[in-house]
């Protein structure tokens, strides 16, 4: 990942992320609570990894991402899961924190489609990717689905340990958009290909928010499909900050949507805020 701690993990040594070369999974599961062309009517596979490249300090999974939640699988189990979700009917095979797994997520892919796995392969990431990386990726992804969670690197440093995450991560969104384009999708509306945007607003980061959706608008292009997100609340460690320890207001979203709206990003989704 980005981070370039150095760790050989191919010799059983962890890196920053908690993983050295084993693949642990924390669940396997038919999710229906994604974007409406990723769930659409059958459900997404969603196949939680375990640990994460970032430390993000308001993280709602934090007992996958930093407790290292999970049970280890081999190649073939993982190869098994994809197979037995498609079986259940699932839209595409979701892999959720992947970035640490990205080999064996290669690998296992190519295994699962020579035994007939047809469905999309999604990327569901928190955007701090490495650029080498993704293009060793291209042709086994489908759809991208990462965050853009910042747009200054005090402020990602602040609250996920990472002191290059803006140029990183809008690096990473141009290769993901180069390689599969914005969203496409079938005739009942199910995502078969391209990027979708997500991010979080904050309470008490309502420029970072504005700030994110103007890179997305004027770099990225405003036909991108966004998913502003409005279902922040208090988890692991953000209490220990106090911008972060209350909810999110509905007047605080509600400025984020109207500055989508004036960006014309008309592509996504909002959400309701009671």
């Amino acid at each position: 990942c980005p981070r370039k701690c150095g760790a050989d993990r191919s010799n059983g040594q962890k890196g920053i992320c908690e993983t050295a070369d084993k693949i642990f999974v924390a669940s396997s599961s038919v999710h229906a609570g994604e974007e409406p062309p990723i769930s659409a009517n059958r459900g997404s596979g969603a196949i939680f990894f375990s640990n994460c490249t970032l430390n993000c300090v308001f993280c709602q999974n934090y007992p996958i991402s930093q407790l290292s939640n999970g049970k280890k699988v081999s190649l073939e189990d993982l190869v098994d899961m994809m197979l037995n979700l498609q079986n259940r009917g699932v839209h595409n095979i979701n892999f959720v924190t992947p970035t640490h797994y990205s080999p064996q997520i290669v690998k296992s892919t190519y295994i699962a489609r020579k035994k007939g796995l047809r469905v999309p392969i999604l990327y569901n990431c928190s955007g701090y990717e490495d650029i080498e990386t993704l293009k060793l990726l291209e042709g086994t992804v489908d759809i991208y689905l990462p965050d853009i969670k910042y747009s200054d690197d005090e402020t990602a440093f602040k609250y996920s340990g990472v002191k290059n995450y803006v140029e990183v991560n809008r690096a990473a969104l141009k290769e993901m958009k180069k390689q599969v384009g914005d969203l496409t999708v079938d005739d009942e509306g199910t995502a078969q290909k391209g990027v979708i945007v997500r991010h979080l607003v904050l309470p008490g980061n309502i420029e970072n928010t504005k700030k994110a959706l103007e890179f997305i608008a004027k770099e990225l292009s405003e036909n991108t499909f966004v998913s502003l997100m409005a279902q922040y609340h208090t988890a692991h460690k953000s209490n220990n900050f106090k911008e972060l320890s209350r909810s999110l207001t509905k007047e605080e979203y509600e400025e984020a949507v109207s500055y989508l709206e004036l960006l014309n990003l008309e592509n996504g989704w909002v959400q309701s805020l009671q």
